[in-house]
C-alpha cells in the first residue's frame, strides 16, 4: 500500500478515510454500531459514510453491544468482515462474553476452518472531562485473551493506515481509539504504513526510553522536550501493539539507554507496563542500569471528571519518573 502525502488531518478525519478506503477496497467490509450511519457516530468518525455506501454496509444497530458482537460472528463466519463500533470504552463490557468467547476462540474452535476477521473500534481514555462509564482504558483486559490481537493508533497517520491493517487482517482486531486525540491536533498522513504490530521509535535518545501507546504517546514526546531544556536526552517508542507486543524494538532500545519507563492510562496493576518490565528484565537484564519505572492511572475507579487530570499520567509525573530513574 502507498499513498501520497496530502493536507494534514485530524485523527478523527484520518479514521474517517481509514475507513473510507477499506469500504472501497473491499465490498465484504461492513460497518455496524450504534449511531453510526445517520449520525455518523458520536465522534463523527463515521461522519458521511452510510450516505455514501448504503445502509446495508454501514448500519446503525440497536443499543446493544452483545448484539452487536454476536451479529459480527455471524457476518464472520459467512464471509464479511465487520468492524463493530464500541460507542464508549466502558460500554464494551456487555458484549465482553461474545468478544472473548466467541470472537477469540472461534478461529482455535474450528481447528482453522472458520476465520474472524473481525474489527473492534473502542474509543478509550480519560482526559475529556466524561462522566462515569465514558473514559475506561479496557485494552488489558483482551490483551490477555489468547486469540484476540490489540493495537492502539496515537497519531493521524497511523490512525488512517493502521485501521485498513487490522480490518484486512484474518485475525480479529481490538483497535483502541484514543478520544481526546480525535482532534487534537492535525498531521500529514505517511505515503506508507509501518507494519500493523510493530514498535517505533518517534524520538532517538540515550539516557532513558519511555515507552507508550495510544493517548500517552504525545505526553511522552512532550517530556522528552521539556527534558531536553535541562540537557537530558530521552528516547520515545511508541508501542503502537499492545498484542502482540514489539519487544525486540523495546529491547533494542533498552540496551541504548540502559533505563526504561512504561507510561499508559490504565491501572497500574497487572497492566501492560508490568508486561513490558518482565519481558525486558528477561532479555536485557545486564543492559539496565536500573529497576525498570511505570507511570500509569492509579488502582482505583476512574474518578470525577474534575479529579481526572490529577489521575491520569502527566507531563510532571513522567518527568517525576525520569528523575527518579536517573538517581540510581
Amino acid at each position: 500500500m502507498s499513498e501520497p502525502a496530502a493536507e494534514k488531518k485530524t485523527m478523527a478525519k484520518a479514521l474517517n478515510d481509514g475507513l473510507r478506503k477499506a469500504l472501497e477496497a473491499d465490498p465484504k467490509v461492513v460497518v455496524m454500531g450504534e449511531d453510526v450511519g445517520k449520525l455518523g457516530g458520536v465522534f463523527r468518525i463515521t461522519d458521511g459514510l452510510q450516505k455514501d455506501f448504503g445502509e446495508a454496509r454501514v448500519i446503525d444497530t440497536p443499543l446493544a453491544e452483545s448484539a452487536i458482537i454476536g451479529t459480527a460472528v455471524g457476518l464472520a463466519i459467512r464471509g464479511y468482515r465487520p468492524v463493530c463500533e464500541i460507542q464508549f470504552d466502558g460500554f464494551v463490557f456487555p458484549g465482553f462474553d461474545q468478544i472473548v468467547s466467541q470472537v477469540a476462540k472461534f478461529h482455535n474452535r474450528s481447528a482453522g476452518k472458520v476465520k474472524m476477521p473481525i474489527t473492534i473500534r473502542i474509543p478509550s481514555g480519560g482526559g475529556i472531562g466524561a462522566v462515569e462509564h465514558h473514559s475506561e482504558s479496557v485494552e488489558t483486559y483482551f490483551a490477555h485473551t489468547a486469540g484476540l490481537k490489540v493495537v492502539a493508533c496515537s497519531n493521524p497517520s497511523d490512525a488512517y493506515w493502521m485501521i485498513q491493517e487490522a480490518i484486512a487482517d484474518d485475525d480479529p482486531v481490538v483497535f483502541i481509539e484514543p478520544k481526546r486525540l480525535y482532534h487534537a491536533a492535525k498531521a500529514e498522513i505517511a505515503g506508507s504504513p509501518t507494519p500493523l504490530y510493530s514498535a517505533r521509535v518517534v524520538r532517538p535518545g540515550r539516557q532513558v526510553t519511555l515507552a507508550g501507546y495510544g493517548p500517552t504517546v504525545p505526553t511522552l514526546i512532550e517530556a522528552a522536550a521539556v527534558a531536553a531544556e535541562d540537557g537530558l536526552d530521552l528516547e520515545v517508542v511508541d508501542l503502537r501493539s499492545v498484542s502482540p507486543l514489539d519487544v525486540p524494538t523495546v529491547v533494542e532500545s533498552v540496551r541504548r539507554t540502559g533505563r526504561l519507563i512504561v507510561v499508559h492510562e490504565a491501572p497500574q496493576s497487572f497492566g501492560v507496563g508490568a508486561e513490558i518490565a518482565a519481558k525486558v528484565t528477561e532479555e536485557a537484564f545486564y543492559s539496565l542500569e536500573a529497576p525498570v519505572l511505570r507511570v500509569a492511572g492509579y488502582d482505583t475507579p476512574y474518578p470525577p471528571s474534575r479529579l481526572e487530570h490529577e489521575w491520569l499520567p502527566n507531563l510532571d509525573r513522567v518527568l517525576d519518573a525520569v528523575d527518579t530513574i536517573l538517581e540510581y
